[in-house]
């Protein structure tokens, strides 16, 4: 718990070098995660664990010493449902009041480094105001993604009508707990040809389900493998931030996977699942029977193909190799970009101060259409070219063109040529599955994993999650639906690991996620696909605006920029099972919605 009054409490905590906070601009670009060296080759070898390798644990129990008390207000200072930040001398508290209780968290969200304060307490826990994370105020657990470590819980004592906070000094310079977790015990770990948990792809679904495991006292054997040759790491980073290193972008540290026993196989591709028998083949032969089994192989990027689709120097962004690569490529030099979606609008959004030009080729008539509507994919469009972005729209590549292998001249069909040293291709994705085919797991006509609440597929065991997935929206009539987002992956991780160890959970988080472009963010809610009409709130010239999606007289989804906590407001109006009518938003007035508190 972090604090030091008579009882001495367990403490949990992991050593971090927390750097400076950036400035509000760069929240996108944070790492979340430093200093993981290259990741280790797995081939099937023994890899065996020693206690040196452990990560550090601190003393459970802090000195008098490794603690600070500040009385820090009033108990009439705060309202119920209010926040604020306190000092403590060694760092910062977020304070705050719900059902006449006083609670003391960390104050930063540990995914990005938002500021809590400014997010949204609700039914027992506060919601970050970036990225959507629910934290538990009672325990400081994370309760709703993205991320993958909690907060802090810090001690509270009235006197006298004053309250005090007390903590070690220790816990409020790390902003971040992670969860207290098993072990492998498992004597075959790291040799034999079988494991009880296997976890093909490591993305964010596939280590949240290995994390998952361990926190609920798992300590059987868990492989995870992946087609990358790096540790897991946060993928959407890499179009925000081109010039990315693995090591920055680490979801967690090689030590992290060595401590807690969860064996890392890189560059390790899946060609066979033999459900019958239990047992998957690798395509350099290796074999390795499981017990259960998730499938998070996530999606492969679609390719031009036009007359010159093999010329050099043309890219999808799929590794930081990519990334680096094209960054490399273009400075200086000219860019395109086809396809004007998320992926292709960071790219470009991040090349405008790096390359000589930079255009976008789409084949809509405006950018985000389908996801945002036109009005705000017009606003956003704007913004790109005043930032000297080119677009050319309703059309589409119909040849590259090379000088001695390598690009030179991207032809459109509206007969257009644009000069081109690099070109990024963001048209979209398809799910990795190719491999599943003759397995008896059932595959949609789209290649889609089906799953239900539980993440369960067609087969015993055999659970599948993250973008290759499509699973019943609670909340959308339990429509199903295949959602390729961050957070999502995380929460849909989870739920299969409790499953694997018959918790009955059920998948029911509202999807979120954003995006990053000169410096802006904006962020989403919900689940848009068919909406009929958006109504927008603000001023989407200065892109300080609310956008609602509603079909029918029902908001299904909300886009803002520059309008925080109004998307996590939202999140957590519609995961608290209330539907919000359309009338309730044209009229402008927000107060239902902005006011804190439940």
């Amino acid at each position: 718990m972090g604090g030091c009054f008579s009882k001495p409490k367990p403490v949990e905590l992991k050593i971090e070098v927390v750097l400076p906070e950036k400035e509000r601009g760069k929240e996108e670009l944070s790492a979340s995660g430093k200093g993981s060296p290259r990741a280790y080759q797995g081939n099937g070898t023994a890899r065996h664990f020693h206690a040196e390798e452990r990560l550090p644990t601190p003393q459970p129990y802090p000195s008098p010493q490794d603690c600070v008390e500040a009385t820090v207000c009033h108990v009439k200072d705060l309202e119920n449902g209010q926040m604020r930040e306190v000092e403590l001398g060694w760092g910062k508290v977020l304070l705050l009041k719900d059902n006449g209780e006083f609670h003391a968290l960390g104050h930063k969200c540990p995914h990005y480094g938002a500021p809590l304060v400014k997010g949204v307490l609700s039914r027992g826990r506060v919601r970050c105001p970036w990225h959507g994370a629910c934290f538990n105020i009672s325990t400081g657990d994370l309760e709703d993604f993205p991320g993958l470590d909690s907060l802090h819980k810090f001690q509270v004592k009235i006197e006298k009508e004053k309250v005090t906070v007390r903590a070690s000094k220790q816990a409020l310079q790390l902003q971040r707990r992670t969860k207290v977790m098993a072990k492998c015990i498992s004597p075959s770990a790291g040799h034999s040809s079988s494991t009880n948990v296997l976890i093909v792809g490591a993305g964010a679904a596939g280590l949240v389900c290995a994390e998952t495991l361990r926190q609920e006292g798992f300590s059987d054997r868990i492989v995870l493998c992946t087609l990358d040759r790096h540790l897991p790491y946060d993928r959407a980073k890499l179009s925000k931030s081109l010039d990315a290193q693995p090591e920055q972008l680490a979801l967690r540290p090689k030590e992290f996977f060595r401590a807690y026993g969860i064996e890392m196989l890189t560059e390790a591709q899946v060609v066979t699942v033999d459900v019958r028998n239990k047992k998957v083949v690798f395509k350099d032969g290796f074999k390795l029977e499981y017990s259960k089994l998730l499938l998070a192989p996530g999606s492969s990027p679609k390719t031009l193909n036009c007359k010159g689709k093999d010329v050099e120097n043309v890219f999808t962004i799929r590794t930081p190799e990519d990334a680096n690569h094209v960054l490399r490529l273009a400075r200086g030099r000219n860019a395109v970009v086809v396809g004007a979606g998320f992926l292709g609008m960071e790219v470009a959004a991040y090349l405008t101060e790096k390359a000589h030009s930079v255009s976008v080729v789409e084949l809509e008539e405006t950018p985000f259409r389908r996801f945002l509507g036109e009005r705000v994919g017009r606003a956003l469009m704007k913004m790109f070219e005043n930032n000297r972005v080119k677009f050319y729209m309703q059309t589409e590549v119909l040849e590259l063109r090379a000088q001695e292998g390598k690009l030179q001249e991207v032809v459109l069909k509206s007969s257009k040529v644009l000069r081109a040293d690099v070109c990024v291709v963001g048209i979209g994705a398809v799910p990795a599955t190719g491999f599943l085919r003759q397995s008896g797991i059932g595959l949609d006509s789209r290649g889609f994993i089906p799953v239900n609440k539980m993440m369960q597929t067609n087969i015993p065991g055999v659970f599948a999650a993250g973008d290759a997935v499509t699973f019943p929206l609670a909340w959308r009539n339990n429509r199903k639906v295949n959602i390729p987002h961050w957070q999502m992956a995380h929460a849909q991780g989870r739920v299969a690991a409790q499953n694997m160890l018959a918790q009955e959970a059920e998948i029911n988080t509202v999807p979120y996620l954003w995006t990053a472009m000169f410096g802006k963010s904006l962020r989403y809610a919900g689940y848009g696909e068919g909406f009929d009409d958006v109504i927008i709130q603000g001023d989407l010239e200065e892109l300080k605006f609310v956008a609602f999606y509603t079909k029918g007289d029902e908001v299904i989804a909300v886009a803002s920029m520059n309008y925080d906590p109004i998307v996590s407001k939202v999140a957590e109006v519609l995961a608290s099972g209330r539907t919000i009518r359309k009338r309730e938003v044209e009229t402008g007035d927000m107060s239902w919605l902005t006011g804190r508190g439940s």
